[in-house]
């Protein structure tokens, strides 16, 4: 907002020409809710902050037009100096398979340098003596060889696979719209559909060994609703009739009936406080929901005689709102005026002064003028605060710490309300300080903060409010399953400890059975450790296995709490003080050798505590780090990644959690309250945090396995289909002769074997969706790399090779000798050719018929369509006719009809078929007999599990009742309130044009855009 000075003299354009003030600021930085300037002006100065400037990327909104000065632009601006390297993410099978392709490359040369060698041994033993094969050219048998060599490197190019990335994209695009169309992933509520922002790693999704997971709107709604109070020591919310007595079953819920205002969501059951707040007999009742009322920087806006909040936390809308429903009503406010209705009286009050909320101080009180002249502080906030700055004589402050024992226990979030009477010239020489400090050029936030201590202290206490953000559906049954699938699940908030402690037993992370761990237990732990690893630095190999011990003796459950400031102490990134800077420099290169080795062991030191905190972790079955910071998320995970090689994957729904999903291997984004800013930096996104386990355990592991399918076969059948040149040329003289037909050998890839494959890539399943989710632990496969690594890779190679042998050998044998039915031998090279091309077709479609697990309709046209499209083109290509149009084109005249036509050729197909599949069906029914996967288990029962299937039945989630008194009081968001805004003025709605009214549009307001990728 713009300073009142400002506001106030710079209205036409002309003064605006006028203006000749300076402005001297800080240097460019990335701190973005700092700013410290100051405007010269008219022999004046004025304090600029982070209040006062409009950042880079941000929406003025209500605002037909505004002037401004650009202080910083371009790369000085904070989001610029905010923003980072974009991350190329990719996949561990995309290395995998980039290393492989460099593998065949360095086979491929060598097999051509070998058959180049042997051509020039052959020219020089047999070629020379040969006449016939004399070709005008006197080249020497070295030179020969040479050429030989770049004639086998394009003969042998299709051992290398580069349609392979084509067809990998073609498949990832096809996963990635199966996400898109996935109807149990939608999110009806909100017409929220699952969308996959990125087509290149959906495999990895079925690798994933570590979830690190936001918890406020992640976890849970991120909907606060009133639940129940505590007044005077007595407790509210309970079940109770009229006369204050517990009902064993929910009554009607309270009738809001009454109150013009009310708002038809809100449920309340206690009946009791009602009557009471009606009867208007207890005063702190009265006080308790006032409070609500004024204490607070809520916008309220009018539209169709509705009343809208706008809040800068969804905890103090919740407040407002449940004011609002109990007769104590926000109307209206002007910078230093708020009207509320008492009971339906309507009753303006003088505001003097808003002492604002940030996350130093916990709380937030006004200080207003009541109608007979009385001032008075209202405050509420965090009940360790405001408990320090209670009346020696608060006599209930006993029976309210046990009320707030007793919220912290059924997980909801606690607030303490308090006040206190302020005399008229207490209030004067307190503003006096205030106004001073509001001035300040430096440290006015610290000057602030010392005035508002001053003032609250001796405070009353009133009572305490609970609130409930309820998990969202399916999360304890998302977490189990993700469990038993051996992923383990890291929590990462910003919110208290005792909160997030307590939404871990309601999500069942932690449980009764679990040893929890904090991060004061493991400081002493992890620096034993660490010390001894160093007193045993170089000593023999027995000390550096003791050294790899593990941190916990036993197999008990455990769980680890820690804190983002004993993270910073564990992890040896405490800030330093600044010094300043002077000009000393070492004086000799023993002092430079000195200062580079402290160095270097400080590092190793600091690299040394950090491995041995990820693998304390790692041993925990669950870990949950509370107060961290944006920063502190992201390197969490950068040190498992670093330590742990393992694929993590990163779920939050707000911008402090953008640089995790960044960070992490895989993003993803829930589209919740808190923006679009986690969605638009995720590489994939949905609704609701249960559906990721269908992301997971279903799409991600069906990913995996296609995958790792299409890999296999594909270099099988590349190696199957290229080696048969190099059997070959054991008897063309090494001459760089193809085995096949031109036309075959350029259609091979791209018609005869493409679409099945390419099916299976698409559509296989090993078994059906629900059985996925029923049997988490079929996902391990993809964690441990099962699948697709070398040795997988070379058993493709391995069966390839022994293919290419039987296509070769077996018509080569049968063509000896042989005479056929005309009376004609039919052993040319044509129509070798031809049965060698026919039986590859045959054997590569019938081995991606054994490899589908899922067969439908499509596949089944795929490969016999394949196999029938062969014979079609071949055919059409040995015609007479087309030889006629194109001779130098189509020299294969009529060798297909011709030797298709003789039934011994066929036998001779039928056999090398047999001896290449025959084996490989004899393998897989004795593994599926005597060694049986569980997969192969749960694929023989399919029809079993089918009959037992029933829809899973979600678990309402249960709140644990008395399992831990630790108190969730984090009930405020991390930015600051509307204070600032009101104060000045320009939150009061003026009077509207037309067009405003037709638009509707809301309180004036600055909000961030977010950053995309």
């Amino acid at each position: 907002m713009a300073l009142e000075v400002t506001h106030r003299y710079l209205q036409e354009e002309s003064a605006m020409a006028d203006f000749n003030g300076l402005i001297e600021c800080e240097e460019p930085n990335n701190r973005l809710d700092k700013f410290a300037g100051t405007l010269f002006w008219r022999n004046m100065s004025y304090s600029l902050d982070a209040d006062k400037i409009l950042l880079r990327g941000c929406k003025i909104r209500n605002t037909d037009f505004c002037h401004g000065v650009v202080i910083f632009a371009g790369a000085d601006t904070k989001i610029m100096k905010n923003s980072g390297k974009t991350r190329f993410k990719r996949t561990k099978i995309d290395s995998l398979m980039n290393y492989m392709v460099y593998t065949i490359f360095v086979v491929l040369i060598l097999l051509s340098a070998g058959l180049a060698i042997g051509h020039t041994y052959w020219e020089q033993q047999i070629g020379n003596s040969s006449w016939y094969l004399y070709d005008a050219q006197d080249f020497s048998p070295p030179y020969r060889g040479f050429l030989n060599f770049w004639g086998y490197i394009i003969v042998l190019n299709t051992m290398v696979p580069i349609s392979l990335y084509v067809s990998v994209e073609v498949i990832r695009l096809g996963q990635s719209y199966f996400i898109n169309w996935d109807l149990q992933m939608y999110y009806p509520e909100k017409d929220t559909a699952a969308k996959a922002r990125t087509t290149t790693l959906n495999e990895q999704l079925g690798q994933i060994h570590y979830i690190f997971s936001d918890k406020t709107g992640t976890l849970t709604q991120n909907i606060m609703t009133f639940k129940k109070c505590c007044i005077n020591g007595q407790r509210y919310g309970d079940c109770r009739d009229g006369a204050g007595q517990l009902q064993s079953h929910p009554e009607q819920q309270v009738d809001f009936s009454w109150n013009m205002y009310a708002d038809g969501k809100f449920s309340f059951y206690d009946h009791y406080l009602i009557e009471q707040i009606k009867s208007g007999k207890d005063p702190e009742i009265q006080k308790f929901f006032f409070l609500l009322a004024v204490c607070h920087t809520v916008m309220v806006d009018t539209s169709d005689g509705q009343l809208n909040y706008q809040a800068a936390s969804p905890d103090e809308g919740a407040l407002v709102m449940a004011a609002r429903n109990f007769g104590y009503v926000f109307l209206s406010r002007t910078q230093n005026t708020i009207t509320i209705s008492e009971m339906g009286i309507e009753r303006t009050y003088d505001v003097l002064a808003i002492l604002d909320f940030n996350s130093d101080r916990k709380r937030m009180s006004v200080i207003v003028r009541e109608s007979g002249g009385n001032i008075r502080l209202y405050c509420k906030g965090a009940d360790t605060v405001i408990y320090e700055r209670l009346h020696p004589r608060n006599l209930k402050r006993e029976a309210t710490e046990e009320a707030l024992d007793v919220f912290a226990s059924e997980t909801l979030r606690t607030l303490c309300l308090c006040y206190r009477d302020i005399s008229r010239d207490e209030f004067e020489v307190w503003n006096k300080k205030c106004v001073e400090a509001s001035v300040a050029t430096t440290n006015r936030d610290e000057a602030l903060d010392r005035v508002y201590e001053e003032i609250e202290k001796n405070l009353i206490l009133l009572g305490a409010t609970a609130i409930e953000d309820k998990l969202q559906d399916g999360v304890p049954e998302t977490i189990s399953r993700l469990s038993k699938a051996d992923i383990k699940i890291w929590v990462l908030t910003g919110d208290k400890k005792e909160t997030a402690e307590n939404i871990g037993f309601s999500c069942e992370l932690l449980t009764d059975e679990t040893t929890i761990c904090y991060g004061e237990d493991i400081s002493a732990l992890l620096q034993t450790r660490l010390e001894n690893q160093r007193n045993k630095a170089g000593s023999s190999t027995h000390s550096s296995l003791r050294m790899n011990e593990p941190f916990f003796q036993g197999s008990r459950d455990r769980a680890l709490i820690i804190t983002g400031s004993w993270l910073n102490e564990i992890l040896l990134e405490k800030k330093k003080k600044k010094k300043k800077l002077k000009l000393k420099f070492p004086r000799t290169a023993e002092e430079k050798k000195k200062q580079t080795e402290k160095r270097r062991r400080a590092e190793a030191y600091k690299e040394q505590q950090q491995q041995n905190f990820v693998d304390l972790a790692c041993e925990c079955r669950a870990v949950i780090c509370c107060r961290v910071t944006p920063k502190q998320k992201a390197m969490v995970v950068e040190l498992v990644k670093k330590y742990k090689k393992a694929i993590t994957l990163a779920i939050g729904d707000g911008a402090n959690d953008v640089n995790m999903i960044k960070t992490a291997h895989i993003g993803v984004g829930i589209s919740g309250q808190e923006g679009m800013q986690a969605v638009m930096s995720s590489d994939y996104s949905f609704g609701q945090f249960r559906y990721l386990q269908r992301l997971l355990l279903v799409h991600g592991r069906w990913s995996y396995i296609r995958m790792c399918k299409f890999l296999r076969y594909f270099f099988y059948k590349n190696f199957a289909f290229t080696l048969v040149h190099i059997w070959y040329s054991f008897f063309n003289g090494f001459s760089a002769q193809t085995a096949y037909e031109d036309w075959f050998i350029t259609l091979y890839n791209v018609l005869y074997s493409s679409l099945p494959v390419l099916l299976v890539g698409l559509l296989d399943q090993d078994v059906s969706d629900k059985l996925s989710l029923r049997f988490p632990g079929l996902y391990v496969l993809g964690q441990k790399d099962l699948l697709f690594n070398y040795k997988k890779f070379f058993l493709s190679l391995l069966h390839g090779a022994i293919t290419s042998l039987i296509i070769f050998f077996i018509p080569y044998g049968a063509y000896l000798k042989t005479m056929g039915q005309d009376g004609e031998a039919p052993s040319d090279y044509q129509s070798f050719a031809v049965t060698a091309a026919s039986s590859l077709i045959f054997v590569v479609n019938f081995q991606i018929g054994l490899d589908t697990s899922y067969w439908t309709f499509i596949n089944a046209f795929s490969v016999f369509g394949s196999i029938a499209l062969y014979f079609g083109i071949t055919f059409d290509f040995h015609s007479a006719g087309i030889h006629v149009l194109f001779p130098s084109g189509f020299q294969f005249t009529g060798t297909a009809p011709n030797a298709l036509r003789q039934p011994y050729l066929w036998l001779t197909m039928i056999l090398s078929i047999a001896v290449c599949l025959l084996p490989v069906v004899a393998q897989r029914f004795l593994s599926m007999t005597i060694w049986p996967s569980e997969i192969d288990r749960i694929q023989k029962n399919r029809k079993k599990y089918m009959a037992e299937e029933q829809q899973w039945r979600r678990r309402q989630s249960a709140f644990r009742r008395g399992v831990s008194g630790r108190r969730s009081a984090y009930a405020f968001s991390h930015q600051r309130g509307y204070a600032d805004l009101i104060a000045s003025g320009r939150s009061i709605r003026k009077k509207r044009a037309p067009l405003d009214a037709v638009l509707g549009n809301s309180v004036t307001e600055v909000r961030d855009a977010p950053e995309t990728r």
